[in-house]
């Protein structure tokens, strides 16, 4: 596999620098994933599911806080207003009315209980470590950085497309109202993708800028890769979930 290792040493038109960062999402994006094809062929058990629910909201619970650090350190008013509308899609209006709790409603709709999805606590530690330094990455990197982190957006509508129809196809328990989170997403995402996409190309203007930009993309493909190695190891054949996680077996 590429490593994308000095991939921009000569420096790279805004246009090779594109191709190269859709080349690191064909290559590294999760949809690659092994626990992803399970999922989508329809053979994940529901404790398997409500398992990837439960951590996977400590990734989305994440996300306003990593858009707002990001929107602190932006000087560009024009930058803030387009910025901001990603705190509101999963925050919404009051908190409790965006993406984060319609994935509160998925991960319930799936039998997990509101409180202990909500708590974190019994996420894998690996899950947590992951979304950690996603929230670090964005905190102490450049802005071109943590902007360019967020370019795995350029693929969710691909991975949103294949699971969405599957899960309600293969799980005869899964229904368009608990999968309600992903309705609004593939606009959300591919409007945010553009505008990071452009950001992006505007200002990775060195063959430095440009290498780091590569390695954001890597790191947060990198990421996402690892929560769904935690998953895979805790829940799969013969798993080994550690102490305090949430045990389907037990619930």
């Amino acid at each position: 596999m590429t490593t994308f290792s000095s991939a921009a040493k000569n420096g790279l038109t805004p246009g090779a620098l594109e191709a190269l960062l859709r080349e690191v999402g064909a290559a590294r994006y999760h949809n690659r994933h092994p626990l992803h094809h399970k999922m989508v062929s329809g053979t994940l058990s529901k404790g398997q599911l409500q398992a990837w629910a439960l951590n996977r909201y400590c990734y989305q619970a994440v996300i306003p806080r990593k858009d707002a650090m990001i929107l602190a350190r932006a000087e560009d008013p024009a930058f803030r207003a387009e910025w901001r509308k990603r705190i509101e899609d999963h925050d919404g209006t009051n908190g409790w009315d965006g993406g984060i709790a319609r994935w509160v409603k998925l991960a319930t709709g799936l039998g997990l209980e509101e409180d202990m999805v909500k708590s974190e606590r019994r996420a894998l530690p690996a899950t947590r470590f992951a979304v950690g330094a996603y929230l670090s990455f964005c905190t102490e990197r450049s802005l071109l950085e943590a902007v360019a982190s967020s370019l795995t957006e350029l693929f969710s509508p691909v991975i949103i497309g294949e699971r969405v129809p599957a899960m309600l196809a293969k799980y005869d328990y899964v229904t368009e109202d608990i999968l309600a989170y992903f309705k609004p997403r593939p606009v959300q995402a591919s409007r945010d993708a553009e505008f990071a996409l452009a950001y992006v190309l505007k200002h990775a203007d060195t063959p430095q800028k440009q290498q780091t930009v590569i390695d954001a993309l890597v790191f947060k493909c990198d990421v996402l890769w690892s929560m769904l190695d935690a998953l895979e190891h805790a829940y799969g054949e013969n798993g080994q979930i550690p102490p305090g996680a949430f045990d389907p077996g037990a619930a």
